[in-house]
């Protein structure tokens, strides 16, 4: 769907890196790495979104450091784009109608980090949450999607990456 509005590869992960959370940072190398990809196509690719305006720069010691601008007019748009290419608006409306008393929706694992590994990993707290049902939702949904869905129903100590989608009956 987005592939084919994007052709870059290139660019469509770095915009999912930045934009599917404002606080996703990184910097040439470092995406390089995550990609396994050349540092030459990273680099023009961040040249050209941080040209455009989509994208700011700072320095932190020896290291340029990626962003995305949330000044930027459309970083909004570009940020539900993303949220919607990767299903998550379904995902947590979905969750809302019928799973029970849920107090936070957060995303974890890759997704969370800004890379599109295929499986979205789904955090859902609250009580009295109907699991049944929302085990055959993430299976819904991933198949809708054509992307695994994990759903946790406990906060895992070890996972340091949270991006709330929802607390306390407001989107965030």
């Amino acid at each position: 769907m987005l592939e084919s509005l994007i052709t870059s590869k290139t660019r469509l992960k770095l915009l999912i890196k930045f934009f599917v959370s404002a606080s996703n940072q990184s910097h040439l190398r470092g995406l390089a790495e995550e990609f396994q990809e050349s540092t030459n196509a990273i680099r023009k690719e961040l040249n050209q979104l941080s040209e455009a305006g989509y994208l700011e720069k700072s320095t932190d010691k020896n290291k340029i450091l990626y962003r995305a601008n949330t000044k930027n007019s459309l970083f909004k748009p570009i940020q539900k784009l993303i949220h919607t290419y990767l299903g998550i608006d379904e995902i947590v409306d979905n969750i809302l109608q019928k799973a029970g008393d849920i107090q936070e929706v957060s995303l974890i694992g890759d997704y969370a980090a800004g890379v599109d590994s295929g499986e979205i990993d789904v955090l859902i707290l609250g009580e009295d949450i109907n699991q049944a049902y929302l085990l055959l939702l993430a299976d819904k949904v991933g198949k809708k999607l054509e992307k695994k869905v994990n759903i946790s129903f406990v906060k895992s100590k070890e996972e340091q990456r949270y991006i709330n989608l929802y607390t306390n009956n407001s989107k965030i």
